[in-house]
């Protein structure tokens, strides 16, 4: 057995849950330790924990954002059997089948959730978590502001934020987050999932999409959008954005929103791990017409 699933039967046990037998490794996660643990009383359970002393809420506000949205979105998440200080526990899902008929599935799920969860404000009624670090939800009738204050402006002051971007990147961000009016389209909040990217699109036993990891708000759909367009889908996801688009009348200049939109991951991303995966570099990329203090882009 390896160490990262000795650690998680000794959580299991700890927890009460003395019928687990075995735990084996998953891959994908990025922040916590996960695994399968096998049961001799019961079906088969997901877990996850961290190595360290985690945060008070991680888990629970991650079991109240699989609740959301489950309850108000209408989505389909994996069941929560227990969420404690140290440990999640939850029903088992299935790795997505890459087929076109999957992913036109998804696209009506997250086009109906998000026409569905119009709301007038920008936010949520707590902080939740972005990996480790903590997403702040302070409402704001302002989505622009909102995107700018606690999606992209935030991560300035990380460590590895700083180490990475000079000044005259530092400086471009916050020309970029000046001009988001003109950048982007006026649109209402929605429940978002928050944390989108591919790997936490999962499926039901019986071949349904099914959401993993999320970090709620209600902020721009496209947030959630930008996400799937931006991890590396594979080409049978062509029908999702071809399905999303049409069901939501979005505009033929989407995708070069992307990019701006992504910001937001991109520096999570940077501020969180040694390996960023190009995140840097993407940065800098979509920085680069804000460089100038004169420097503008308009992407509809």
């Amino acid at each position: 057995m390896t160490r990262s699933a000795a650690y998680l039967l000794d959580r299991l046990h700890r927890a009460g849950m003395r019928d687990v037998l075995a735990v084996e490794p998953a891959t994908g996660g990025l922040a916590a330790l996960a695994g399968i643990a096998t049961r001799r009383d019961g079906p088969p359970v997901f877990v996850k924990a961290f190595a360290d002393t985690p945060d008070v809420d991680v888990f629970a506000t991650e079991a109240e954002g699989l609740t959301a949205l489950r309850d108000l979105g209408g989505m389909v998440t994996p069941d929560v059997i227990r969420a404690g200080r140290d440990l999640l526990v939850l029903s088992v899902l299935r790795p997505r089948p890459d087929s076109e008929t999957f992913w036109e599935q998804f696209a009506h799920d997250l086009a109906r959730m998000h026409a569905g969860t119009v709301h007038p404000r920008f936010g949520w009624h707590r902080d939740n978590w972005l990996g480790r670090r903590r997403q702040v939800n302070t409402w704001n009738d302002d989505g622009f502001a909102f995107f700018a204050e606690h999606r992209l402006l935030r991560w300035l002051g990380q460590p590895r934020v700083d180490a990475a971007l000079d000044a005259a990147d530092r400086a471009a961000l916050e020309r970029l987050c000046h001009r988001l009016p003109d950048l982007l389209p006026d649109r209402p909040a929605c429940l978002t999932h928050g944390d989108l990217w591919t790997q936490n699109l999962l499926a039901t036993p019986d071949g349904r999409p099914a959401l993993i990891d999320p970090a709620v708000s209600y902020m721009w759909a496209e947030v959630d959008l930008a996400h799937v367009w931006s991890t590396s889908p594979p080409p049978e996801a062509h029908r999702f954005f071809a399905v999303y688009a049409e069901l939501t009348s979005l505009d033929a200049d989407w995708p070069a929103r992307m990019p701006i939109i992504q910001l937001r991951q991109h520096l999570a991303v940077l501020a969180q791990f040694d390996d960023d995966w190009g995140a840097a570099d993407t940065i800098r990329a979509t920085l680069a017409p804000f460089r100038s203090p004169n420097g503008s882009r308009r992407d509809g």
